[in-house]
Parts: C-alpha cells; structure tokens; sequence
C-alpha cells in the first residue's frame, strides 16, 4: 500500500475527534483558536536524499522543503525543531561546523529561529524538522472550485534534472552541470508570495511529489477534474534547451517533485490580480490549467494532442 492508503486505512479515525489535524488530509496541523500551524517532515538517507557528501547543502535543502508547507498555506514560518540521526562519520567536526554555519545562514534568509530539537546514533543519516508558524487562517487542500484557475509558480523540473546528474545518469557540460545541481540542494522557494496568497488563492499545496500526484492530493476526492496544457508547464531555459536537444519529454522531468513551489487554484476574476502581483514581488506565477465539472477528469493537453495522465504520477512511499 502507498502512504496515503496507510493514513487513511490505519489513522484517520484516530484523529476524527482532533478537526485541528485538518483530517490528517493537509500538509500541516492548524490550531485556529491559538493560532498555530505546524507541519512534520522526515528526510532519509538514500531515500530522500543520497549521502551525506554535501552537508552544509543538504541542510539547507531540508529546511526549506519544510518551511514550504507553510508558505504553502500563507504562513510565514517563525520557529524550527531540527532532529539529527547520524554517526560519528556524520556528525564529525568539520560537518558539524559547516551544518552551523548552514542553519545560521538559512535562519536569517528567512527570519525563523532554531527552537530546539534532538540527537540519536544511527548507522544512517536521518533528519526530522518541525516547522511552526502563528496564523489565524490558513488555505487549505480540497478547497477547489469548478471553473478555476490553476497555477503554479517558478519553474519546475531543475531539481529532478539535478538529481539525474548527482545520479549520473544524464551527463552534461560542467557549467550546465552545476546549475541543476545547485536547484537541487538550494530550490528556491517562492517565500515573498506567503503575504499575499489568502488574496487569491481557494487552494493550495507545495509541489514534493510531482505536479500531477499532488495536484491530485489538491483536489481528493471533490467531484472537480482538471485539464492542463503542457505547452504552459514553466520550465528554466537551461531545461528547455536540453529536452529540446536531446528529444526529451518535458512531462517526465516535471513530474517527479522536489520543486518546492507552490500550486495553486484560483478564481478567473484575479487574474489581472496575480498578473500584477507577479511583476511586484518578482516571483513568477503561471497559469497552466483550469478545472473542470467532470469527477475524475485528468487531462493533459500538448496543443490538440492528448496525453497519458497515468504515465506521470508522481512519487510515492510504499510499503
């Protein structure tokens, strides 16, 4: 069974009582009465991430896919718990000083404080963040409505490419090389957008699975389809430029997640809205799709040709 197969067949009813747990169906745990949000994350060694040959890189790459399911939400993160698992091969002193100089640097880009957190021995690497934020609202999943805009913002697909190159089964020129490397440990998440996404946003989700697996989680179970143009996915130039010259398909590099930007769907009356609100901020938002009144409809469209949804599902844990 997959991770959402456990939750649901094991856990849910645990937390029917607890309408603070969102029904263990969001990204984040949200105390409306004392104003908090906060989200759980665990990242393991050769699962979530390879080795451990770039510490002071994977760090910041944990911290910020943890605060993204808060800004996800429209909450600014305030506080951090980190919890490390690791060896002395780990935790040696030349990684420990470049994991503290990471943290410190991350905590002022950001403005969230380190709060606390735990140690243990492990034979691998693991690290389980806690992200903590003070907010009276949130937006959640499952909020969609027929008719829609979706959105998505920045580019996709950099990290997954990345990721390919760290794997060594694309090889490119060194300067190309470092550059998707770089999108992978350091993504660059849409932060500035937080402030703003309760003015246009019915629902939202940051993108760690793949976009079409969670655009799927977005929408659950309403009875709401989709149709997305693969022609309007944003891509990087770098990106474009190498599924151009090497005859890739654009929909295997934007499926696989670890972007970390946010998706989004929207009511068509703010678009001039968000039109504006892209060039202010300098965050770049894209509308890709819209949502239809047919249950279960997954469409993708590459101008008149449509394309296999199944073949792009995303990741998922199984067990």
């Amino acid at each position: 069974m997959d991770e959402f197969e456990l939750i649901k067949n094991y856990f849910q009813k645990l937390a029917k009582n607890n309408p603070s747990a969102l029904n263990l169906n969001d990204d984040v745990f949200f105390d409306k009465k004392n104003k908090i949000v906060l989200s759980l994350d665990t990242y393991n060694e050769k699962v979530h991430y390879l080795n451990f040959k770039n510490p002071e890189l994977l760090v910041k790459k944990i911290i910020r896919s943890s605060i993204s399911d808060l800004i996800s939400k429209g909450v600014n993160p305030k506080y951090f718990f980190i919890s490390g698992s690791g060896n002395k091969k780990h935790f040696n002193k030349k990684n420990l000083k470049l994991i503290s100089k990471s943290i410190k640097e991350e905590q002022k880009k950001y403005n969230i404080k380190l709060s606390g957190g735990d140690t243990t021995n492990s034979k691998v690497s693991s690290f389980t963040i806690v992200a903590l934020g003070l907010s009276a609202k949130i937006v959640r999943r499952n909020n969609v409505f027929i008719g829609d805009d979706i959105y998505v913002t920045g580019n996709l697909g950099d990290s997954f490419m990345g990721l390919e190159i760290l794997k060594k089964k694309i090889n490119i020129k060194n300067n190309l090389k470092n550059y998707f490397v770089k999108k992978y440990f350091l993504p660059n998440i849409p932060f500035p957008i937080t402030r703003y996404l309760f003015n246009f946003a019915k629902s939202s989700i940051d993108i760690s699975d793949g976009l079409f697996a969670d655009l799927n989680k977005l929408i659950n179970n309403q009875k709401i389809g989709y149709i997305i143009n693969s022609n309007k996915i944003p891509i990087s130039k770098n990106l474009k430029n190498y599924l151009k010259i090497n005859n890739k398909n654009i929909l295997k590099f934007i499926s696989k997640g670890d972007d970390y930007q946010i998706l989004f769907t929207s009511p068509k009356s703010r678009r001039n809205y968000i039109k504006n609100l892209s060039k202010r901020i300098n965050v770049k938002i894209t509308q890709i799709g819209s949502t239809t009144n047919i249950k279960n409809q997954r469409r993708i469209i590459n101008g008149k040709k449509e394309l296999e949804s199944i073949n792009y599902t995303g990741y998922s844990h199984q067990f």
